[in-house]
């Protein structure tokens, strides 16, 4: 197989279809498709861009097709969790609407809440797709995952999902209680590891949120000390203690195929992590090009695959 390993959408249809042109897909029957290629998708189609619906709906109908192949971002568990009632809380939902906490879920949510307003049977229905998709692929020759490849959690959670590792209406509750097992399972695929700060440490995150946690390069294996695992600029980085993590869940990866993921807001020019884990989130959501990886076949990746638009 040759696959075209697309990042993170985020709503941004425009860059989507440009992207798809650029790698050869045209659209045959109302899908994209390719004579000799499939898609990837590593998840977070919606959020923060003009056009959320285009967006999953250009998947959708790919994956429908039968031309692409699409995983769970954290912004579709989001979805799913706030379109969700609480069994145990009445009038909540798994993903909180009151509060504090429920004013900010909601403006990360609210790109996509307007364009399904006053439209509950497709919001329904989009939600019920996001349900469909797998938190990863394990495929023959590569490996698929939205934020964080970990063997560990991976095979905690198995028991627990459908044989296409799809969560249940029962794993999506669990996933969304703070402290259970499913909690940091899930939230460690689709959003990465975290480790807290030592004292005295903190950093604002994109949107302005003050972080005491920071997200890890779990793909890192030579380096254990915060600043040189902290996912986030060079020039707060260099802020962080160069003293080994107090506590490291990383499973170190095997490499016995090359990973791809997104979610990171990776900004420069394309290039892979290691010789075998690449992302592909490059902040199309924001001013950043939309990345894909062209895998034709190479156990070891190579830069000169990364195709851009935007």
């Amino acid at each position: 197989m040759a696959y075209d390993v697309i990042g993170d959408i985020h709503g941004q249809a425009d860059k989507l279809e440009a992207l798809l042109g650029e790698l050869g897909y045209c659209d045959i029957g109302g899908a994209f498709r390719h004579p000799n290629r499939t898609a990837i998708f590593v998840g977070d189609f919606i959020d923060r861009g003009p056009r959320q619906i285009d967006s999953v709906m250009t998947v959708r109908r790919m994956v429908d097709a039968g031309s692409a192949q699409a995983i769970m971002g954290n912004h579709e568990f989001n979805a799913i969790a706030w379109h969700t009632p609480d069994p145990q809380l009445n009038g909540e939902h798994l993903r909180r609407r009151m509060g504090s906490k429920g004013d900010v879920n909601r403006m990360q949510h609210a790109a996509f809440l307007r364009e399904v307003d006053g439209k509950p049977e497709l919001h329904q229905d989009l939600v019920k797709w996001f349900m469909t998709l797998p938190l990863w692929l394990d495929l023959p020759d590569i490996r698929v995952v939205h934020a964080c490849w970990h063997d560990g959690y991976m095979q905690m959670l198995k028991p627990h999902l459908t044989a296409n590792n799809q969560l249940t209406p029962e794993l999506m509750v669990a996933a969304s209680r703070a402290g259970r097992m499913e909690f940091l399972t899930v939230d460690g695929l689709t959003k990465g590891l975290e480790v807290e700060l030592p004292d005295g440490h903190s950093f604002k995150d994109k949107d302005e949120h003050v972080r005491h946690n920071v997200r890890i390069r779990w793909w890192e294996t030579q380096s254990h000390t915060y600043r040189d695992l902290a996912l986030m600029p060079d020039a707060i980085r260099e802020r962080l203690p160069a003293i080994p993590l107090i506590t490291d869940s990383r499973t170190p990866y095997d490499n016995a195929k090359p990973v791809f993921f997104g979610h990171y807001w990776m900004t420069g020019v394309p290039e892979m992590q290691t010789p075998t884990a690449a992302c592909v989130d490059y902040s199309a959501a924001k001013d950043g090009p939309l990345v894909a990886y062209r895998w034709d076949g190479e156990s070891t990746l190579d830069n000169a695959n990364f195709i851009s638009v935007g």
